[in-house]
Order: C-alpha cells, then sequence, then structure tokens
C-alpha cells in the first residue's frame, strides 16, 4: 500500500498536478497569516513582472486563440492581486504609524518617487488611473468581449454547415473537417470565458478603489486611537503608504486591461500587431503628407509653439518622402522589366509568325469537361479576388475519383462573353451539356422538401437536383437556416452541380488513357492476371467498353482486380461486350447491392409477370438467332409504352415506402431492359437473379404484367 501510495504520488508529481492547489494554498496563506515586508516586495515585483510578460504575449499573439489561455491568467493574476492587497492592508494597518518602509521597499518608493512623497497628488494620480482602468479600457473591453462572444455563438451553426458543405464537397477531409470544428468550437468557448474574464478586472477596479478607502479611514482611526497620532500625522502616515499601496496594484490592473482590451480587438491575422499597424496606418504616403501640412500651418500661426509643431512637421513630410519613394523604388523596376519583356516576346511573335507556318500545335484539343462562366462569375475562379471555386472543384474530382476508381480528367475553366453575366455552362468534349445562373454575390436557400417559412430573395431552382431555392443575401443566412433551408454559396452550387454532370457521364470521361492506366496500376500487384487477359483473349478495346457499361449503369470500377478476373474467365468463351459486362456484374454482387440497399438483409423488388418475362425473353432469343445482341431486341410499341408506363409506377410506389426502385429480372433480358427504362423511369436499377447474393433475402412488393 505504501509503495502504490509512493507511486501516486511520484506520478503526480511528474505530470505537475500539484501546480494548483500549492498555488492556492499561497493564496490562502498571504490572505490569513502575516508577511515579512522582503516577501511583499519579491511579490509586487513579480506582479508587476507579470503583467509586462501577459501584455507583450497579448501584443505578438497573430490571433485571439493563439492565446487561449489568457481568461484563465487573467483569473490567476487577479487573484493574485487581490491576495497582496490583502497582505498589504495587514502591513500598513500593524505598521502604518513607522512611517518610511514600514510596508515594503516597493510600496515606499511608490509612495515617493511616483508621486513625490506628497498624498494629496498621489489622490490625484490614483483618481485619474482608476478611471482609464475602470471607466476607458475596461469598460470598452467588457462590450466588446460581450458582443464577440454573443456573435460568436449565434454564428456557429452557420459555421459548422458550411464546414459540412465543404466536407461533402470534397474540398477538405475529414482531418481538416475535425481540426475545423475543433477551432469554432475552441473560438466560441475562449469568446465565451472572455465574457466572463472581463468582469474580473472590472470587480478588481472596483475592489481597488475600496481597499483604499478603507486603508485610509482604518488606518487614520488606527493611528489616532492606538498610537496617539493626531489627524494630520495618521493622515499624512498611512495616507502616503496606502496610496503607494494602490499604485502598486493599479499599474498592474491597468496593465491587464490593457492586454485583454487588445485580445479581444485583435482580429485574426498572419501578421504581428506591430507590423500590422505599421502597415495599415503608415503604408499610404499621402496621410503623412497632408498631416505635416496641416501641422506646419499650425506651426505657423503666431504664439504656436513653433519648433514642436514644425519638426513634427518636417518629420511627417520626411517620412512621406520615404514611403514614396521606397514605393517607387520597389515598383519601377518590376514595371520597367515586365514592359520590356512583354516587347521582347511582341517582337519576337511577329518576327515568328511572318515566317513560321501552320503546325498541329496551332489545332486547340477538345476538352474533355469544361466550365465557361460570364464575366460577372470570374472572382468565383480568381484566388486573387478570393475565389473558392477552384478548390471546390479540385475537392469534387478528388471524391469522384476515388468513389469512381479513375483519374477524372482536370476541368478547363475559360470565361465567355456570349453568356449571360451570371451565366455558366458545362461543356463534354466540347458540347454544351447543361447551363444554369448563380449569384456570385448571394448564398443559395435550396428547401431540402419541408420549410417552415418562406425568405425573400430571387426564386430559382436549384441546378444540381432541380429542387426548390431562392437566392438570398449573406445576411439572411441565420434566418434561412432557422427555418429549415439548406444555404450553401455560389461556389458550392457550380461545384455541386458540375459534380452530378461528371458523375452522369463517367463513362464519357473513361478514355483509352485512363483504361491503361488501371492496367499499369493492376499489373504492379497481378501481373499474370494482366498478362492472360489483355490484348490476348480481351482487347483493350472491348475492355474499354465493358468498363463504360459498368459505369453507365452507375457501378463503380474501383475493384479492377475482380472485374478483370470475371473477364478473363469470361472473355475465351464470349466475346459479346453485354454478356461480358453481365459477368463483370454478377462478379461485384455485392457492391452493387450494397451500393443500392446498404448492409440490409431483405431485398424489397418489383418483378415482371412470367408471361410478359417470358415474352421478352422470346424477342432477345430472335435478335440473336438473327446474329444480333440482346440490346437489338425489339419490343412492340404498344407493349413498350405499357411497361414504361406500369414500372414507372411501381417504382413511384417504392419510393413513396422508403424503398429503392430496383426491377428484378433474369440475366437475359437485363441488358435490354436497362437501357430501355434508364432515362424513362429515373432512379431505377435493373438487377438479374444471378446479381443477388446469396446471403440476401428477396421480397417482391409488386409484378409488373402485360
Amino acid at each position: 500500500m505504501a509503495a502504490g501510495f509512493a507511486a501516486q504520488t511520484k506520478n503526480i508529481l511528474k505530470q505537475g498536478n500539484l501546480g494548483a492547489p500549492i498555488f492556492l494554498m499561497i493564496i490562502m496563506a498571504m490572505m490569513t497569516l502575516p508577511m515579512p515586508t522582503f516577501l511583499l516586495d519579491v511579490l509586487f515585483t513579480f506582479n508587476i513582472a507579470l503583467s509586462l510578460v501577459v501584455l507583450l504575449v497579448a501584443v505578438y499573439s497573430l490571433r485571439p486563440l493563439d492565446f487561449a489561455t489568457f481568461p484563465t491568467i487573467l483569473l490567476v493574476a487577479t487573484l493574485l492581486r487581490l491576495a497582496l492587497n490583502i497582505a498589504s492592508t495587514r502591513v500598513v494597518l500593524l505598521h502604518g504609524h513607522e512611517g518610511g518602509d514600514a510596508a515594503g521597499k516597493v510600496i515606499e518608493a511608490f509612495g515617493n518617487v511616483v508621486i513625490g512623497g506628497n498624498y494629496a497628488v498621489g489622490i490625484v494620480v490614483f483618481s485619474i488611473l482608476v478611471i482609464i482602468n475602470f471607466v476607458v479600457v475596461t469598460k470598452g473591453a467588457g462590450r466588446i468581449s460581450e458582443v464577440s462572444a454573443r456573435f460568436t455563438l449565434d454564428a456557429m451553426p452557420g459555421k459548422q454547415m458550411s464546414i459540412d458543405a465543404d466536407l461533402n464537397a470534397g474540398v477538405i477531409n475529414q482531418e481538416e473537417a475535425k481540426k475545423r470544428r475543433q477551432e469554432v468550437s475552441s473560438e466560441a468557448d475562449f469568446y465565451g470565458a472572455m465574457d466572463g474574464a472581463s468582469k474580473f478586472v472590472r470587480g478588481d477596479a472596483v475592489a481597488g478603489i475600496l481597499i483604499l478607502f478603507i486603508n485610509v479611514i482604518g488606518g487614520i482611526a488606527i493611528g489616532m486611537a492606538q498610537f496617539n497620532l493626531g489627524f494630520n500625522e495618521a493622515l499624512k502616515a498611512y495616507a502616503l503608504l496606502t496610496i503607494g499601496d494602490g499604485l502598486v496594484a493599479q499599474i498592474p490592473s491597468l496593465l491587464l486591461s490593457t492586454a485583454a482590451a487588445i485580445i479581444v480587438t485583435r482580429v485574426n491575422s498572419s501578421e504581428e500587431l506591430g507590423a500590422q499597424i505599421m502597415r495599415q496606418m503608415f503604408g499610404s504616403p499621402q496621410a503623412l503628407a497632408i498631416s505635416g501640412l496641416i501641422m506646419a500651418i499650425m506651426g505657423l500661426i503666431p504664439g504656436m509653439p513653433h519648433l514642436a509643431f514644425l519638426s513634427l512637421a518636417a518629420l511627417c513630410g520626411g517620412g512621406a518622402y520615404w514611403l514614396y519613394y521606397r514605393r517607387e523604388l520597389a515598383a519601377s523596376p518590376a514595371v520597367a522589366e515586365a514592359a520590356r519583356e512583354k516587347q521582347r516576346e511582341e517582337m519576337a511573335a511577329s518576327r515568328e509568325g511572318e515566317w513560321k507556318e501552320l503546325g498541329w500545335d496551332d489545332v486547340q484539343p477538345v476538352d474533355s469537361i469544361g466550365l465557361e462562366v460570364g464575366y460577372r462569375l470570374i472572382p468565383l475562379v480568381d484566388k486573387g479576388q478570393g475565389g473558392q471555386l477552384l478548390g471546390r472543384i479540385k475537392g469534387v474530382r478528388k471524391k469522384l475519383s476515388q468513389e469512381l476508381g479513375f483519374l477524372v480528367p482536370s476541368v478547363h475553366i475559360r470565361d465567355n462573353l456570349d453568356l449571360l453575366p451570371n451565366a455558366y455552362r458545362v461543356t463534354l468534349m466540347g458540347v454544351a451539356i447543361d447551363e444554369a445562373e448563380v449569384h456570385a454575390d448571394r448564398e443559395l436557400a435550396i428547401n431540402p422538401g419541408q420549410v417552415f417559412g418562406t425568405v425573400n430573395g430571387i426564386e430559382c431552382k436549384d441546378p444540381a437536383f432541380g429542387l426548390d431555392a431562392v437566392w438570398i443575401e449573406p445576411a439572411q443566412r441565420d434566418q434561412a437556416q432557422t427555418m429549415g433551408y439548406t444555404v450553401v454559396d455560389a461556389s458550392t452550387v457550380v461545384a455541386t452541380h458540375l459534380n452530378q454532370i461528371m458523375l452522369k457521364h463517367a463513362h464519357e470521361l473513361l478514355g483509352f488513357e485512363e483504361v491503361q492506366k488501371l492496367l499499369e496500376n493492376l499489373q504492379k500487384n497481378s501481373p499474370k492476371l494482366v498478362e492472360n487477359l489483355v490484348p490476348n483473349p480481351l482487347p483493350l478495346s472491348k475492355l474499354h467498353k465493358v468498363l463504360q457499361n459498368l459505369l453507365q449503369e452507375g457501378v463503380p470500377i474501383r475493384d479492377i482486380r475482380t472485374i478483370a478476373e470475371a473477364l478473363a474467365e469470361t472473355a475465351p468463351k464470349n466475346q459479346d461486350a453485354d454478356a461480358l459486362t453481365s459477368a463483370a456484374r454478377v462478379s461485384l454482387s455485392r457492391l452493387i447491392v450494397q451500393t443500392i440497399y446498404g448492409v440490409g438483409r431483405e431485398l424489397p423488388v418489383i418483378t415482371l409477370q412470367p408471361e410478359l418475362e417470358q415474352l421478352l425473353l422470346q424477342s432477345v432469343q430472335q435478335a440473336l438467332n438473327s446474329g444480333g445482341t440482346p440490346s437489338d431486341a425489339i419490343i412492340e410499341p404498344g407493349l413498350a409504352e405499357k411497361l414504361q408506363r406500369s414500372v414507372s409506377k411501381a417504382a413511384q410506389k417504392q419510393e413513396v415506402a422508403g424503398n429503392p426502385a430496383v426491377l428484378l429480372v433474369s440475366q437475359g433480358i437485363r441488358p435490354m431492359l436497362s437501357r430501355f427504362l434508364r432515362f424513362s423511369v429515373q432512379g431505377l436499377h435493373v438487377l438479374s437473379y444471378n446479381e443477388v447474393p446469396d446471403n440476401k433475402q428477396i421480397t417482391i412488393t409488386a409484378s409488373v404484367g402485360q
């Protein structure tokens, strides 16, 4: 037991957990036990040094959260100062009649040196310090802390939703999102703590005033009653020591109040306070020049102190000239060099154009996917103007590449003056696919299906999903979110729309180069598999077609090894693309079913009545007998219309019931029905019986007939 206690004590000492209890014991001792004057001098000096260190740390912090422990340090410093006030009060009242350094050298120095030994002057100086501390610095810092805390807490939900939107758009990853959420939470905690900590400073100033009056009145009473001093003698002796004591406490208090004001008035920046002030206040030579002119005019007025005003005017004028000269010196060489470089390029281009013939380099290749923007949307793609669209698009490409299994081509962005100012257009292989309008200076409030009110703005449809939406002012964001709207900025709207288009046309973005790269990556881990697959028995073009078929049906190709193994087994016997696609789908059955249903075991599906399924199988067999493929099967127009209408109605019932719309058919007719119903019945998945894993249970919710 003793060994365990010793080990626990050693662990506590190692972790430094005794700091807080020891500090509290010291505070209690200072408040209750007599203290020698030497120790008082040391602690008063330490208090002043601590206040200076805190002030300088506040000045050199780049942002408020860099000094997140400030509220706690403020509380500790306030408790220390109050404990010193109690200890010094005890000494002043017990030994104040002796005069001189009866209460310590520090108090004597502040009483004699700072105020010249005159207690009347000391009272005035002390009163001015209290007014500055209490009325000006503390009151202002307290108000700023209160407003900052309220605004920070009110903005928390919006910041959290913004982080979630960036995460969903792929702009940031999970680690970055976690870090930003922690920063938002820490910021709210900090400003909430500062709102309370400002009350410490305010209460400390009030306590300083009360302690002064108590010491003076108590000292006079004790001096006259116990030590038979006259009123004037008692007043002089005790007032001088009391004011010295008050000044020793008020100066650190003023330093800490100033530190608190600096912390709460700082704006997040990557610059230190001094550099920020120099850049913003003295970055313009015009301001210094005009100030110097005004000071010179005032200095020439008769009766004014000419030396002071004219000297300062000359200093301002010299500073303005130096700033102007430095700016011109920095800019002129760069501008001149840029002009010379541009002139050289134009001359070289002119000479080259005289003799160089046209070549294939003059034929610009077609972009796989492009984004054209109107001139008002240029700030969205200009990082210099704070545009975030490039980062959003990069995140979308990264997320899609991870989901689909191949590197999605980069998006080529250009401006197009033929578009409306707020419009943008998405192109695929140089052909326009879709276009929409966004407002760069507004945010889009999307109605997810249930909202509790309306917001004023420009009504529209969400470009990505076609939901009802309203373009609102940024100031309406919190109101709209409270009503249930999902609010996103213009960059997120464009990126989300682009994401949906690339996902829908993923099969067209997969080219031969991407397929070759997939094979090269697969060959690193499975060289024999690639060797036995491409080009014999399966040409690269046929593999490309199979992978395109999978992507077109919403099946990712991340598991390229499983796909290759299925194709290596089927290709020697059958080279038909539909048959190869079916074989690959069967091998990916777990992935396909999990993508649609999740991890649930029960699969609610729609089926075809046996007579209709047999009729469709006969149509497919006729196409095969004619030398065609299952895709060449012909469905009688009346039957096709009825089939489409019945499947669409059954799919809507599935969606109302909260189930995915899945049509389960035999493997022979699955490719044909998938192509036939892909665009006419939105959201429908067509599976074959072979694609249902053995551990899943089928539940038929509807059966479609003729």
